[in-house]
């Protein structure tokens, strides 16, 4: 079934409409008794985005070749290029 809701209303009840889109539901979104637009939900994405993507994906980082080295302290010489402070070389 198709509702269709006014902007204000929408804009009122915006968390209880997408819970209906969730649940099925077509929403329109109308202005001044126009239909504009509809509400849906977006397709799976694999579940990769958002925040700790990269912690689910990797479940051993022992597996990455090279990981290790991402832990170690930073030389002297990086340290200099990552702040911009090029360092003279001890003679």
């Amino acid at each position: 079934m198709t509702k269709i809701v006014n902007m204000h209303e929408a804009k009122t009840h915006l968390s209880r409409l997408v819970e209906q889109v969730l649940e099925g539901e077509e929403i329109i979104l109308a202005k001044a008794g126009k239909p504009l637009v509809r509400l849906t939900t977006l397709p799976e994405q694999g579940g990769l985005e958002g925040r700790g993507a990269l912690r689910k994906a990797i479940k051993n980082p022992a597996q990455i070749s090279g990981v290790e080295s991402l832990f170690e302290p930073m030389s002297a010489e990086e340290l200099a290029e990552w702040y911009d402070n090029p360092i003279e070389p001890d003679v």
